[in-house]
Order: C-alpha cells, then structure tokens, then sequence
C-alpha cells in the first residue's frame, strides 16, 4: 500500500494542502481537535436539529484520520500495522467522545433535579458516559484500519469496522443503542422506510458508506477524479432509499382499528419533591380531570374515549395497596379502561426451612378496569445507573448509587399486553423503546402483537434534545415492526404514530394536555420482524467483502 504522506511529499503539495490533506497529515492535539470537533458536528444530523448532511462531517474526518493513520514514519510489517491500528483507534476515541459529548449532554439535567443528592455526579454523566461510549468506536476505527486499503473500496472497511462496533454497543453491558450513526438516515422518514427491511444496525452500515464516500473525491494518488466507486455505490444507495421510501409511503394509507377512541394524557409533573406520596390524593384528582377535560365543543372528554393512557411511574405509590384511588379512578372513568405507568409489589414469599425472599418492586404498566388492576408488564430492560447499579460489587462499596430511589427489581417474561378491547400489545417502559429487534418479539404461540405501548417519564431531563431523540428512536421501532405506536409520556413527547412512522398526533414538550386520536392497524409482518438479525448480518457482510477486495 503507497503510504499517503510519502505520496503527498513527492506530489509537492505542502504548500497549498486542502481540508483533507490537512486532516491526513495532522498530527497531536490538531488531530484530536480535529476528530473531536467533526464528531459534534455529527451530533447535528440528530433529533432535534435532523440535519442528515451534518454525518458528512465525521465520516469524511474518519476516512481522512484513518488515512493518516497509515504514514510511512512508522515502519512496514506487523509493528506498523499495530501502530497505525493504535493511532487509527486514538482518532476513533476523540471522534467518538466529540460525538456522544454533543448527542448526550442532556443527561446531566437528571442530576439536577435533586442537586443537592447527585450534582456531584455531573461529571460521570456529561463527560464519563461520552468516555465510555467513545471506546466503541475507538474499536471501530481499529476495526476499520485492519481492512483498509488506499482505494475508494476503504469506505466499506469503514462500514465494517464502525458497524461492528455499533452492534456491539447495542449489546453488550445490557447494550445502550442511542444515538447510533444510522439515526442521520433515520430522520427523514422516506429514508427512515428502509429500517422495515434492515433496522437500525443496518441502517448503521449504509448510514456509513453514504456519508464516508465523498472523502474519496480526495485521493493523492488521482486528485482530479471525480466519481469513485465508492461514491457511486453511495449515490445508488440514496437513489435506492428514496425510490423504496417513496413508494412505500404512497402505497401505505393508514387504516383505523374499528370501535377505539384513545385518549392520553401528559401531565407535565416535574420529577422532583412535589412528587411524593403525601402528595399522591391531589396527584390523583388532577390526572382524572385533566383525563376528563373538554378539549373542544364536540369533545366530552372521557365519555368519548375508550381507552386512555397515563405515563410511566404516574403515581408515587403503589396503586395496587390503595383502594381508594382505584375506586376514585373508577368512578370518573365510567367503565373505560386505563392504562397506566406504575409500581408494582411483588410480596415477599416463604422460600423454604423458614426463608423469605424479600419483596420485590417493579417498574410496570397496569390495566386497570372497574377499580381493579386486571393486567400488567414488568419492566424488563431496567436503566443503567438509573434503576440499577452495574458492577454493583465493585461500584457499591467506593460510594456510587443509582440516581432513583429504591431498588427497581427485573421484569420476567414475555413482552406481551392485554387489555379488554384492544390488540394484544408489546408494551415498552421508558427507554426499552430504544432497542432494535427486541421491541416486539413473538409469543410461545409465535403470535404478533399488534401495537407498541411506551409509556415513559423524559420529565428528568426537562426542555433538552433528549426527549426529542427518545421519540425519534420509539417512532424508528414502529416502522421496523410495522406496528403502530402509542406513546405517552409525562412532559412529552406523547404522540400517536401509524406503522410507516407518520406522527399522526401529537403534544409538544413541556405542555400539560390531553391527545384525542383513533388506533392505526398494523401491517403484515415486516422483513426485520421476522429476521432482525439476518438483513443487517448480510449487510455488514456485503461491506467486509468489498473492503477486503479493495485490499486485494
């Protein structure tokens, strides 16, 4: 392989070097600047700014830094290769720190809720997540640099590399799939239709290869080209999206479930000391008035609902252990059901020769009709640091605690919700909405369900992007399943979403208000619904295979 300094030094081209070949030939901090700073540009193509073009701006950085990465300084053979691989994955930390510090920033609001408890974990939220995170794709630039080439077919070594290791962040450690490069496709719904063939990590893959194949115009070995292979094949994949997006969309007209009228509500609490059980009698009495207001003259509030719908954790008690709630709740209601965010109490059982297992708490969703709880989901996918302590053994003893109250027990299960008059439902608490392929999994009778339920509380991170990127993933699940989705959350955003993604209605962040709107059917069973591992496999496949010929 020609070595790119060597080749830009015989060029001559010291003196009037352009962006890319400044990019390749840094070195120090320039370099970690660079990678840094292209890495929060990224963070624009998220929700809530959705400009797709930003991603341009860390993938082309990528391939450049990586490019640079491979010098003649250091040598041939396998102490080389070791060492570009160590400098590839250097730029890969920086870039990805720059990326996560800008996408994730919001999750130091949850700390200042309760200032005076968790502020001294400001630090660990802001800068030590984007640190952890960045090492994912560290690994992908090594990954990358083990398959590159000096051709335009480098761009699919990129693919695989950061691919891989955007899987892997979906998985391992419980796995934390947010904000994954593929979101910049995501975005713009007729891109976002491909996600009902290859999901998430899939669009991981092309997300990759669009945005990374410009940086191949740059080429000291033929700096006047201006079409690459890479390039086209980018091109043909956007031409592909949109034409399958398009087409999708004007055939996809949204049905109605016949016979139900959802209602749901969001009532803008902030998660902090007013939010107590001493408070829960005035909680309750302000749910079932806003749930049972007017919003227009031909509206008559519940009496026009068959269902409705409160977000997660809507009571700071146990609704189970208070009957008065659930018979004043049954009053106002007139018989329709609800669905609701709630604790639940699993007591304490006799475990033989006189032990106990202690009782367990879950974060859950109930079904409530007639005053009694006639259906419920535990929580599965618990929080990290947020419901449970990771390394709990080792973090526990130096002084580190979750950051809610209490000890949040793991649901057990299928993911599977009935409630009389609806579809069966794949109910998703919070931020389980966010996994790809695990949001709707079939029952022991290889049965579908028919829509997906997310209730959630974005309340702890007030009026930031968070809250806008966790409905963007939700929204992203519906068209991988094909399933519509009803989501309320307690200070937005509470939406109602057909099974092509099309906001159907909505709330904004920050309002208090009800949501009025009728049920979309789902469609029949997507590509990704029934294989969710195979299309994004092949994928990733498909770009090892060029990159390894572009080695060759």
């Amino acid at each position: 392989m020609a070595q790119t300094t060597t080749t830009f030094e015989r060029a001559g081209r010291w003196p009037g070097l352009s962006l890319a070949q400044r990019v390749i030939l840094s070195e120090g901090w320039t370099r970690r600047a660079i990678a840094c700073c292209a890495g929060a540009i990224g963070a624009l193509a998220l929700a809530p700014v959705d400009f797709a073009p930003a991603m341009l701006a860390p993938m082309c950085a990528a391939v450049w830094l990586i490019d640079g990465s491979a010098t003649a300084t250091h040598g041939g053979g396998s102490g080389f290769m070791r060492a570009s691989a160590a400098s590839a994955a250097a730029a890969g930390w920086w870039l990805g720190f720059g990326y996560f510090l800008a996408g994730l920033w919001w999750l130091g609001a949850a700390l200042l809720v309760e200032a005076d408890q968790f502020a001294w974990a400001l630090p660990l939220a802001v800068l030590g997540v984007p640190a952890g995170l960045a090492v994912f794709t560290s690994l992908g630039f090594a990954l990358a640099r083990l398959l590159w080439s000096s051709g335009s077919l480098r761009v699919f070594a990129l693919a695989a590399g950061l691919g891989a290791s955007e899987w892997l962040r979906g998985h391992l450690l419980t796995g934390f799939p947010w904000n994954d490069f593929g979101m910049a496709l995501a975005g713009p719904l007729v891109f976002a239709q491909a996600g009902a063939l290859i999901g998430l990590y899939g669009l991981d893959v092309l997300a990759i290869i669009v945005f990374a194949a410009p940086a191949t115009l740059v080429n000291a070995a033929a700096p006047r080209r201006f079409v690459t292979p890479a390039l086209a094949a980018a091109l043909a994949v956007l031409v592909a999206l949109t034409l399958f997006g398009a087409l999708r969309l004007s055939r996809g007209e949204t049905e109605f479930v016949d016979g139900v009228r959802l209602r749901l509500m969001q009532p803008n609490l902030p998660p902090d000391a007013k939010f107590k059980a001493a408070n829960g009698p005035d909680i309750v009495r302000h749910y079932l008035a806003l749930s049972d207001r007017a919003t227009t003259p031909e509206r008559a509030g519940v009496a026009d609902a068959t269902h409705l719908v409160w977000p997660e954790s809507a009571f700071p008690f146990v609704l189970s252990r208070e009957p008065q709630a659930l018979a004043q709740i049954a009053r106002v209601l007139q018989g329709k059901t609800l669905i609701t965010g709630a604790a639940r109490v699993e007591e304490a059982r006799f475990a033989g020769a006189g032990a106990t297992q202690r009782t367990k708490i879950y974060n859950s969703i109930e079904v409530v009709q007639g005053g009694k709880i006639v259906a419920a989901y535990d929580k599965i996918h618990l929080v990290p640091f947020g419901e449970y302590l990771p390394l709990a053994s080792l973090l526990g003893p130096l002084g580190v605690n979750h950051l809610v109250p209490g000890v949040w027990d793991e649901g057990r299960g299928a993911r599977r919700l009935i409630a009389p008059g609806l579809p069966p439902m794949a109910p998703l608490v919070c931020y389980e909405a966010i996994f790809p392929g695990e949001a709707a999994p079939p029952d022991a009778d290889n049965a579908r369900p028919q829509l997906l339920l997310n209730v959630t509380n974005d309340g702890w991170f007030g009026r930031t992007s968070g809250p806008y990127q966790h409905l963007a993933q939700a929204r992203l699940r519906a068209i991988e399943e094909g399933l519509p989705l009803v989501r309320a959350a307690n200070t937005g955003i509470s939406a109602l979403v057909d099974p092509y993604g099309r906001i159907l209605e909505q709330l904004p962040l920050g309002v208090e208000g009800v949501l009025d709107g009728r049920l979309a059917k789902a469609l029949p069973a997507t590509p990704f619904s029934t294989h969710p591992n195979l299309w994004p496999l092949a994928l990733w496949f498909a770009a090892a295979m060029l990159a390894a010929a572009g080695r060759r």
